[in-house]
C-alpha cells in the first residue's frame, strides 16, 4: 500500500474519558516500541473521549491488519490497567480510510492534530485556546503554519518519540502543496 490511512479506534461507551492525563501518559509509554516495524510506522495521533486517531503508513492492507491488532491491544491494556479493570474495551473493529490525494492527507493530518478543537466547539460553541493538544501527537509534527504554544506532556522525555517519521511523499511532502496547518484551525467547519 502506498498510501497513508487514518484509522479511528472506538472504545466502549460504558468507559470514562480516555483524555485522563494517566492514560495519555500510559498509551505514549506504550506506543513508543510500536511506532515503527519494518513494514508498517504510526505517524500521528489524537485522543479523544472515546476514540483513538491515528494516520499510520502500512507497506500493504495485510501490514496494516497484522499491525493494528497489536496496536488495539496496547490501547485496551492500557486503558485497563489505568482503570484497574478487566474486560474488553473496544468497542469494535478499527476503521479505516485510505488517503489518496495531497488534499486528503492534510484534512486527514489537520482532523487528527487538531480534533480536540472539533469537539471543544461542539460542546462550548467557541474555539479552545490555540495550542498543541497534549493529547496527540502535534509536538512531533514539522507542518504548522505558525507556531502553537508548545504544552509538553508531563513526565515525556523530549527525545522519546511516541511516532515515526513519514516515508510515504504524500505523507511528508506532498501534503504541503495544499498550505501548512494552522494550529487555529477546527477541522469540519
Amino acid at each position: 500500500m502506498r498510501f497513508p490511512c487514518h484509522v479511528t479506534i472506538r472504545v466502549r461507551r460504558d468507559l470514562p474519558s480516555l483524555r485522563s492525563r494517566r492514560f495519555v501518559k500510559e498509551l505514549r509509554r506504550r506506543l513508543r516500541p510500536a511506532c515503527e516495524r519494518r513494514r508498517f510506522r504510526l505517524v500521528h495521533y489524537s485522543v479523544q473521549i472515546d476514540h483513538v486517531h491515528l494516520i499510520v503508513e502500512a507497506a500493504s492492507s495485510r501490514d496494516l491488519a497484522c499491525r493494528m491488532k497489536p496496536i488495539a491491544a496496547r490501547i485496551a491494556r492500557g486503558v485497563n490497567r489505568v482503570l484497574a479493570r478487566r474486560g474488553p474495551v473496544l468497542a469494535d473493529r478499527y476503521h479505516r480510510r485510505v488517503l489518496r490525494t495531497p488534499r486528503e492527507v492534510r484534512s486527514a493530518l489537520a482532523y487528527v492534530l487538531l480534533n480536540v478543537r472539533k469537539h471543544w466547539r461542539q460542546r462550548f460553541g467557541v474555539a479552545p485556546p490555540v495550542r498543541v493538544d497534549g493529547a496527540s501527537s502535534g509536538r512531533w509534527f514539522d507542518g504548522w503554519q505558525r507556531g502553537p504554544v508548545r504544552r509538553e506532556p508531563p513526565d515525556a522525555p523530549s527525545d522519546a518519540r511516541e511516532v515515526a517519521q513519514p516515508r510515504t511523499w504524500l505523507l511528508s511532502t506532498g501534503w504541503r502543496r495544499h498550505g501548512l496547518i494552522d494550529p487555529a484551525e477546527v477541522p469540519g467547519g
